[in-house]
Order: structure tokens, then sequence, then C-alpha cells
């Protein structure tokens, strides 16, 4: 069988790396040396979900070195995340998945066994709403870094999105909520434009089919339509799309007020953060932030239009980015996240753009740009390799991915790509 053939492939290829990783290892922990420090006056215990994911990681550590106490939880099919080794990680627990019916009350007891002061939900987009629904169970017991479940499905639903923003005069893409394959039919498509079809609910795989929909091509729109499963249950967006220059952003906010802020340029699947100023793009940020009024991580997607100069907000994810990696030398990120009324933060001017090794291994392999990819591994760092911490890197290619692999021998799956960033099989239906 290919899948399993593939399979079998990665995990070779991942046992003949081992020798180069354990040195790598050991040279940078020989090397050590650790970030710049501000010790909180007030430490407290903080728990952090989504212990596969890198961006968990890079929480920890910074509330870690700010001398906080943490907590990290997973779900069990992911127990053996490289990060639960991590020297910024005082305990580790294993829970149901999000969608479980006991999820909340573990956290709950995870909460009451490790006398946890704030929740900060590090969510894959199938858990955002699960950890929104979760503050039913834990509000009065702890601080939960989230919104409430009413605002997480306005911001996770594309569509509802694209209609606040609007109503707050922000620039959105040209849309229509879809909830049959008729609207499509008889949509009035904009002369000279081109429209996508995008699930309202997370598709790991089927978000990368930017087929293009035009006035002039009826009988692709109406076979695109009906090949999606568009239905009142499974709704879509019919959203423009604009050629231009796409970013990202990461926020953290407390009460409207944005206290973490980061931006880069970004694409479909983005493995390299770099911040980037974009004034245009922070102000459109601020404002929507500031008209919501909550708390909790806010990542967006832009595209800044080839057409018209103008940045257009594509969507927005209730939950933190990746690009939170920019952040790995800065000083003041667990305060930003925990106190109020904190000075927003930026990535520092001299920080070093992230990557993760594999993955620019792999592009040197694949692609032809190999002088780009060696002035990215030159100039930047891996997000997960450090020298005061350095398990973790070994473990998450050594013990997380090969156990994936594994088990999806085992089921007999099948995944498209494996993605170090946030330590899963990337796979139809998965989270």
């Amino acid at each position: 069988m290919p899948g399993t053939l593939r399979t079998v492939a990665a995990l070779a290829g991942l046992a003949a790396t081992a020798p180069l990783d354990l040195a790598a290892v050991a040279v940078v922990a020989a090397w050590g040396g650790r970030p710049a420090t501000k010790p909180s006056p007030h430490p407290r215990t903080v728990l952090l979900t989504g212990g596969k994911m890198t961006k968990a990681l890079q929480l920890a550590r910074s509330f870690h070195l700010a001398g906080h106490r943490v907590v990290l939880v997973e779900s069990a099919r992911y127990r053996w995340t490289g990060h639960r080794f991590s020297r910024a990680v005082d305990a580790f627990h294993v829970v149901p998945d999000p969608d479980d019916p006991g999820y909340a009350h573990a956290l709950l007891d995870v909460v009451l066994h490790e006398q946890v002061d704030v929740l900060v939900p590090v969510a894959s987009p199938a858990a955002s709403i699960h950890d929104a629904d979760a503050r039913q169970v834990l509000d009065g017991y702890c601080e939960v870094l989230h919104g409430d479940g009413d605002v997480v499905r306005l911001l996770d639903d594309k569509s509802q999105f694209s209609e606040y923003a609007a109503s707050l005069g922000l620039r959105v893409p040209d849309w229509l909520r879809v909830t049959d394959p008729r609207q499509v039919e008889e949509f009035e498509f904009l002369p000279g434009r081109e429209y996508i079809l995008k699930r309202i609910a997370y598709d790991p795989v089927g978000r990368m089919d930017l087929t293009r929909l035009t006035a002039e091509t009826p009988e692709r729109n109406s076979a695109t339509a009906r090949s999606r499963g568009i239905s009142e249950d499974d709704p879509f967006i019919l959203q423009e799309f604009i050629a231009g220059r796409e970013y990202c952003t990461h926020g953290t906010v407390r009460d409207g007020h944005l206290q973490v802020y980061g931006c880069c340029e970004s694409s479909a699947f983005q493995v390299n953060y770099e911040m980037v100023d974009h004034p245009g793009i922070r102000a459109w940020v601020t404002e929507f932030v500031g008209a919501l009024g909550v708390s909790g991580q806010l990542s967006f997607d832009f595209i800044e239009s080839a057409r018209d100069g103008e940045v257009y907000a594509i969507e927005c994810n209730p939950r933190t980015h990746s690009a939170i990696t920019m952040f790995h030398d800065h000083p003041d990120v667990a305060a930003a996240y925990l106190d109020d009324g904190h000075p927003v933060i930026e990535p520092l001017a001299g920080s070093r753009p992230t990557y993760w090794t594999y993955h620019e291994a792999w592009r040197l392999l694949t692609e032809p740009a190999r002088a780009e990819r060696l002035r990215t591994i030159w100039s930047g760092k891996d997000a997960i390799l450090t020298g005061w911490d350095p398990m973790p890197y070994l473990l998450v290619h050594h013990l997380q991915i090969p156990s994936l692999l594994v088990d999806s021998l085992r089921r007999r799956a099948t995944w498209s790509r494996i993605d170090f960033n946030i330590g899963k099989l990337v796979e139809d239906g998965g989270d």
C-alpha cells in the first residue's frame, strides 16, 4: 500500500537523522544560554492546553522564565509530545479530546489538583469552541484567557466574522454564506472578480483547494459547489479571491486592549515567521479588538490587494498563532499575557526569525530556491531548539512524530504531510 510505504519511509528517515539531531542537541546544550528574564512579583500557576504544538512550548518557556509554574495538558493521542519533557513544564496531564463530554470537567480536575490560577488555551482549530464552552465549568475556579462561547463562535465562523467586521466599517472581501449549492449557481459574480469556496468548519486538507470561480465559469462553479457537500449543517463561504500579499497576525487581548502583537508575511502553508511593520494592519486589528472588548488570543489573516493597495481581513482564528514563536527572546510576554493594562509588546527589533529545521530541510531537497532556504536557516533559529531547554527538539522528532506514524500504521490511515510545527500528521477530518 502506498500509504503504508510512505509511513514506513518517514519512520526510516527520522531514524536516520536521529544521530544528527542528538549531536545538535549536545552542541546547543553545551552552548547553553537563557534569554533575558523579568521575574514576576506575583508568580502564578498557568495551565496550557494544546501541548503537542510549538506555540504551547513557546508560551510555557515564556511563563517559566518569568517565574510562573507551568502545567501542560494534551489528549491521549498526543501523550508523547516532546514538550512534556521541557524544563519549562512543571506538570503534565492527559485529558480527553476537546469534543469529549468530559473535557471541561477533566480540565477542572487539573485546575483543582494543580491549584491553577490562569488557563491559557493553546487551541487547535477543532478545540477553540470547546475551550470557550469549558468556561461555564471553569469560571470561578481560575481565570480563562479566552472568549466565551458566543464570541468564539462568531469569530470562528468566517461569514459571521466578515459581517461583524463590515459592520465596524473595516474592510473584508465580498462574501456570501452558502448552505445550498444553488446559491453559488445563482450568485451574481462581480465582473472581473474571482471567488473561492471555503468550508466554515476547519478543513485541514480541503482548505488548500483554491479553485477559482467567476462569472465566466458557470459549469465549474456548479460542479465545484456540488462536490463539496454543502448543507445547512455544513455551510461554506463564497469569498472573493483578492490577489496580493498575504499577512498573518497574532494578538493577545485583555478587555479589548491589545497587549501582544506580531505581524508577518504569510502563505497557505506558513512555517517561517519574521516580524514586519504594517501600520494599516495594526490599525485594523486594534480597532476590531477594541470594539469587541473581550480577552483572549485573536489571530487574523489579511491580504494587501494588488488592485487597490488596501488591506482586507480574510478570517479570524480565535486562538494562539504560531507567530508567537517570534517572541522567543522577549522578557515581557508573561506580563503582557497576565497583567491588565500592560503596554503592547512586539517582537524585539533584533530577534531572529523562526523556522522548523525539518521543514527547511525538505524544502532544500524539493524546491529550487536553495540559496533562499540557506539564508533562512543562517539568519533565523529553529522554533523548538534552544540551548537551555534542548530535549523537546530531540523528542518531538524522535518520539512524538514517530509515535503518531506508528499509530497511523496501526489504523491504516493516510496523511498528507507531517507538520512539525503543530506536532501532528495532517489527515482528512483531523484536528
